[in-house]
Formats: C-alpha cells, structure tokens, sequence
C-alpha cells in the first residue's frame, strides 16, 4: 500500500471520539475525499456531527418512552378541542406537511405572537425549550401554549373535562395513569391567573388546595403524554448522515451522498464559516444560547430579552424538572434548574436552533426576520445590519465569505434534511389508546 492510500484509508477511519490534534500539528496533511481537501482535524469534526445518537430520557417524565402514551399524546396534539375557540390545536402551528412548523415570521394561534415557531423535528434532544429556555422539560413545555391566551388561550380545568367526558380519552388516560379522578363537581374552565382580568382566575382561586392538586396532576400527565408523542418526531439519516458514514467506514458509495459543493461547505462548516462553534455535536445545536444580534419587536412594552426573563419563568414554574409534579426532582433536573443564575450576559440570548432539515423550515431567526437561508449565511457572513452592543457575542466576527462559499454553504446545509417519519405519526389517530 502507498504511503497516500495508507493515509487516506486511516483518515476514513477516524473514530468519533479520537482526540483532536490542533491545526498546526496537521496543517499539511490533505487528503483528498472526492475532489476536496480536509485535514485530519477536518475529519475529525465532521464525524462528531453525526450519527445522531437514541433520544436522551428523560427521568421526570415516567411515560415518556411508552407507546400507550404516545397514542394518547398524539390524540391530544391535533384536537381542537383544546382552544377556547374549538380552531386551534397544537398542529396548528406545528404542521407535519410543514416540517412541524407553520412557515410564518411569527406564529398564530387565536392571535399572533411575538416569535418565530421553532420546528418539532428532534425536539426531544433538547435540554431546554422555548427559544428563552423558560422551559426545562418537554413534558412542561407542551403545557403552556394551551393556556397562552395568544395561542390556545384555554384552561387545565376546560382540559380535564374534555377527558372526563370523552369515553375513548378516558380510557387512554386509564390505560397510561390509572383511572381519571371524577371531576364533575369542578367549574367548566379554571385556571391561575390574574382575577381581576380574567375570570377563569377567580374561578381557579376559589378551588381548594386538594381541587388544584387534582387539576394540576392529571394536567401534567396530559403533558407527559404530549411530550411521548414528540419523543417519535425524529429525523436523521440526511444526506450528510450517509457521507459521514461513508466517511468513517470508508465506504465511497456513500461518500457520494453529497455532491461536491455541498462538501467544501462542510469544509466552511467546521472552518472558515465558525458555525460549529454553535451549531455543534449531532443535534447541530450547542443547546445553549447566544446573542445572534438581531433583535426583534419589542414585547409586553419592552425589549424581547430572551434569556434572561427566561431564566426566571423556568426556575418559577410549578411544573418544572424540580417541581412537585415531576417523576424525579433529583439528580439532572435539579442540577439544571436549581443553580442557574441570571447576569447581564443573558440579556437578549436565544437558544441555538437545530439545523437538521433547517432548509425546509424558513422564516428563520426568533422572530422571523430572514426570508430566506441565504439571508441568514450573508447575515453573518458581514454582519451588516447587527444590532449594536456593549458587551457583544466574541463568537460572531465577520468571516467575508465570498458569493461561491455562500453557495457551498448553501449545498451544505441542504443536504441535513433528513428522511421522513412513521407516517402514522404525521396525523391524528383513530382512537386514542392502543388495541388490546
């Protein structure tokens, strides 16, 4: 074997996990892969982005991998029942023709809101939710669009009766959490709320303690039940995901999954571009959250403030990884929730959106502003029209990419939209429960 082809094959099998050697150590070693060049680093950054590995678990939520609760979540996530006006359901928003988005700048449910609709694809893999992280699970997360007056604008109680007086819901409920409490002595809506503005408050607040406790379980456990729907909406083996396997298990076939533009891209991806440095690990997210410089309108008077205010909504939320209606307050929860703090730094963070299948779920930014991809590389391409700060994301430089790397870019990120689901979970089921 030559001394190219013994490097050539040893660079293909590069494990994910093997140590980086720094750029100057190998600046001079190329290798060919097709007609593109990549150092051993190169590689070696690429095959830690994929493949994308099993769906995390989650501990607080002790249904979230059966599949008893994942028909009923899936029931629950296209009924429209679950609005004040009987219009509006979770797909609402989250089209699954629309790659579980709604291709709007912002989203609207009984009326417009102020961000974008983050897609469901993957949603599972993330540690936080929202795009100000004001939610730490995806069991607490799907619980508060329902009572949102800008989205479902409905009540937990109004929830309850829905299932206490559908017969199929009941059983679904039964065959995932035990028998449904009776509830037939509770108002038709109740929530919390401020009483002088909303009158489902006053009805909420004349409930004993007892009566809230009972509300506010079977609401969570619809909630858990939602998120084991969501845990199914994977999508993985892209494109990128055949070359990647092509490249680690030296299989040229699939090494030509991607053309060669979509390669050097790659090349940009991982270098030149910086977007791995948030847009990391197989998620293509760093799950975290960054100052993009690009704010949006303001809300509720004032400047969006992203992280900041949503450090505070998570750690006050009663259904929280540490609350009393987890399924396991302890370990990665409470190391989540109970010592996050807020600084200055937070101020206008939003949380790093996935880029798998980003090519199919424009407007983008979270509050919509660039129409297309290709707004958003020339955006941080120059960082023309960024939003001035004081203290700035170090991570954002202008990187001048020229209009063929755009492009290359372009081929790159096209190519992370993977294939597609069960199309069972694409819509609502029979029935909501599983035959026995």
């Amino acid at each position: 074997m030559s001394g190219w082809v013994a490097l050539f094959a040893c660079i293909l099998q590069v494990p994910a996990a093997a140590p980086r050697a720094t750029q100057d150590d190998s600046k001079d070693e190329r290798v060919l892969i097709g007609s593109v060049p990549f150092t051993t680093p190169e590689v070696e950054a690429i095959l830690e982005l994929s493949p994308l590995p099993s769906v995390p678990p989650d501990a607080t939520n002790a249904v979230y991998e059966s599949e008893a609760a994942a028909r009923f979540g899936q029931a629950l996530f296209f009924d429209t029942r679950l609005s004040a006006n009987g219009e509006v359901s979770c797909a609402t928003c989250h089209v699954p023709a629309k790659d579980w988005t709604d291709g709007l700048r912002v989203g609207v449910g009984q009326r417009a809101v102020s961000r974008n609709t983050m897609s469901l694809w993957n949603v599972a893999y993330n540690r936080w939710y929202f795009w100000d992280g004001r939610r730490d699970t995806l069991w607490a997360q799907a619980l508060t669009p329902l009572e949102d007056p800008r989205e479902h604008d409905f009540s937990r109680v109004g929830l309850v009766h829905v299932l206490a007086n559908d017969a199929d819901y009941r059983r679904a409920y039964g065959d995932v959490f035990g028998k449904l409490p009776d509830v037939s002595a509770l108002p038709a809506a109740a929530r919390p709320g401020d009483p002088t503005k909303d009158p489902r408050a006053v009805a909420w607040d004349a409930l004993d303690a007892d009566a809230q406790d009972t509300v506010n379980r079977v609401f969570s456990n619809a909630g858990k039940a939602l998120a084991a729907f969501q845990r199914e909406l994977v999508s993985t083996d892209s494109p990128f995901d055949q070359y990647a396997r092509g490249l680690r298990d030296a299989k040229p076939y699939e090494q030509r999954a991607i053309t060669e533009s979509a390669k050097r891209g790659l090349r940009l991806f991982v270098g030149k571009a910086r977007c791995v440095l948030c847009h990391s690990g197989p998620t293509f997210s760093d799950l975290e959250f960054h100052d993009t410089r690009v704010d949006g309108p303001d809300v509720d008077g004032g400047p969006d403030i992203g992280r900041f205010q949503g450090i505070k909504d998570v750690q006050a939320d009663p259904f929280n990884g540490v609350g009393a209606y987890s399924d396991d307050p302890t370990g990665e929860a409470d190391a989540k929730v109970s010592y996050l703090f807020t600084d200055g730094h937070a101020v206008r963070e939003f949380k790093t959106p996935t880029l798998r299948n980003v090519a199919m779920t424009a407007p983008y930014m979270h509050h919509g502003r660039f129409e297309t991809l290709a707004e958003v590389v020339e955006f941080y391409s120059t960082m023309d029209g960024a939003a001035d700060r004081d203290v700035r994301e170090r991570l954002l430089v202008p990187v001048g990419l020229t209009g063929r790397e755009i492009a290359d870019l372009l081929d790159f990120l096209e190519s992370l939209s993977g294939g597609g689901i069960d199309p069972q979970w694409m819509r609502a089921p029979e029935k909501p429960y599983l035959d026995q």
